[in-house]
């Protein structure tokens, strides 16, 4: 497994947020656990949440949507959606994401898989509609949820597991 962590900038004066992060495992694996809704739901999010996926076609046009329940939120539900626009297998994802507790306020991922000396390197950057928007989310906690996504993404493409 991947002993590298991940990392996480907010370039200044920008509303772009970066994250890189490098996996024990190919392009086509870390893609797959992009795209593969019984997959995502194992490694999406904070440990301590459940998801349940209403529906992820990860394909040019189709949606996704999801809530994440349990844990920190207590009686709380927290919904996403959003819409894929680019998927090319094994290489790149761009899709919007909207947090529902803070309709109109969507922004834009764009994923990108590569190989690194035999490893995959998925870098995001994240499009914020404004300064405020970006500020906001990290506030809320976003860094946290990244960084154990990751952990967790990292664990499930780990071989034997």
């Amino acid at each position: 497994m991947s002993t590298k962590p991940t990392t996480i900038q907010a370039p200044e004066g920008t509303p772009f947020l970066d994250v890189t992060r490098d996996f024990d495992a190919t392009p086509a694996q870390v893609f797959r656990a992009y795209t593969d809704p019984e997959l995502v739901a194992r490694w999406l999010g904070p440990r301590d949440l459940e998801m349940d996926i209403e529906e992820y076609d990860a394909r040019p046009g189709g949606s996704y949507r999801y809530i994440h329940h349990g844990g920190h939120l207590g009686d709380r539900r927290a919904g996403f959606h959003g819409v894929f626009h680019t998927v090319e297998a094994d290489r790149l994802i761009i899709q919007t994401f909207e947090y529902e507790g803070v309709p109109g306020e969507v922004k834009l991922d764009i994923c990108r898989f590569s190989e690194v000396d035999g490893r995959t390197r998925v870098t995001t950057r994240s499009v914020f509609p404004s300064m405020e928007t970006r500020e906001g989310a990290l506030a809320s906690g976003m860094a946290h949820g990244i960084e154990e996504s990751m952990a967790r993404l990292a664990e499930l493409l780990t071989p034997g597991v």
